[in-house]
C-alpha cells in the first residue's frame, strides 16, 4: 500500500493547456511544493518562472516539453529548444519522438533526433522520449524504446495527452520489458485517478504524468489511512 507522500514522488504535476496563465503556473508550483511532487511539467515559456518559484526552497524539479505535441519539428530546433530550456532552469526534458520518421523506418534519423536533444542538455537534464504509443504498433513501440536507450535518453514515455489515446498498462508493460532496468518508464495521458496510477506503477512505470495529481495523492492518503 502506497501512501500519499510515496505516490507524490512518482508524479510530474502537469499543466500543458495552451491557455495556462502566469498565475496558474505559480499555483501549480505552490501545489508541487506542498505535495512534494517529483516535478512540475510545463511549456518552455514558463520554465524561468517555475525556476523562480521552485529552485530556491524546494526539491521539486522542472520538466518541460520539446517538439511538442507532434514531434515533427526539425532536429536542430528541438536541440535548440532543449538547450534554452536547460539554460532557463529545466531539470527534465520530455521530447516527442518523430513518429512519421519511425513509421517510415528512418531509424537512423529517429535515433539522431533523440541524441541531438540529449547532447543539447549537456548532461544537465534527464531526457524522456515521448513515443505517442496510441499511434504505434507493439513492434514500433519496442523499436522506439531501443532507439531511445541507444541515443542516451534516461526515460521512455507513453503519450503527450494530445493524440488519439493515452497510457495503457499493456504498453507500459511492453516498454518496461523492452528497456529492462536501463531506463525509467513514464505513464502519461488519461491518468486521472488513484487506481489507474497504481495500475501503471504495477505494470512497470517509474513516473506518472498527470494534471490530477492532487486528487490522486489525496485518494492514496485516504486509502492508506483505512489500513
Amino acid at each position: 500500500m502506497m501512501n500519499g507522500n510515496q505516490l507524490a514522488a512518482y508524479i510530474d504535476h502537469t499543466l500543458l493547456k495552451a491557455d495556462a496563465t502566469e498565475q496558474a503556473i505559480i499555483q501549480l508550483c505552490a501545489e508541487a511544493k506542498q505535495y512534494r511532487f517529483a516535478t512540475v511539467c510545463i511549456h518552455p515559456c514558463w520554465v524561468k518562472l517555475a525556476a523562480e518559484q521552485l529552485q530556491a526552497d524546494s526539491d521539486v524539479g522542472i520538466t518541460t516539453v520539446i517538439g511538442f505535441p507532434l514531434g515533427a519539428t526539425a532536429t536542430s530546433i528541438k536541440a535548440l529548444e532543449a538547450q534554452q530550456a536547460v539554460a532557463d532552469g529545466a531539470t527534465e526534458i520530455d521530447m516527442v519522438l518523430n513518429v512519421g520518421y519511425l513509421k517510415s523506418r528512418f531509424l537512423g534519423a529517429v535515433k539522431s533526433d533523440i541524441a541531438a536533444v540529449v547532447d543539447a542538455t549537456g548532461n544537465e537534464a534527464i531526457v524522456k522520449v515521448i513515443l505517442e504509443t496510441s499511434l504505434l504498433t507493439n513492434e514500433e513501440i519496442a523499436i522506439a524504446c531501443q532507439l531511445a536507450i541507444e541515443a542516451g535518453a534516461q526515460y521512455v514515455k507513453t503519450s503527450t495527452g494530445f493524440s488519439t489515446g493515452g497510457a495503457t498498462t499493456e504498453h507500459i508493460a511492453l516498454m518496461r520489458h523492452t528497456v529492462g532496468e536501463h531506463a525509467g518508464v513514464k505513464a502519461s495521458g488519461g491518468i486521472r485517478d488513484y487506481e489507474t496510477a497504481i495500475a501503471m506503477i504495477e505494470a512497470g512505470a517509474t513516473r506518472i504524468g498527470a494534471s490530477a495529481g492532487i486528487a490522486i495523492v489525496n485518494k492514496a492518503e485516504a486509502t492508506a489511512s483505512d489500513y
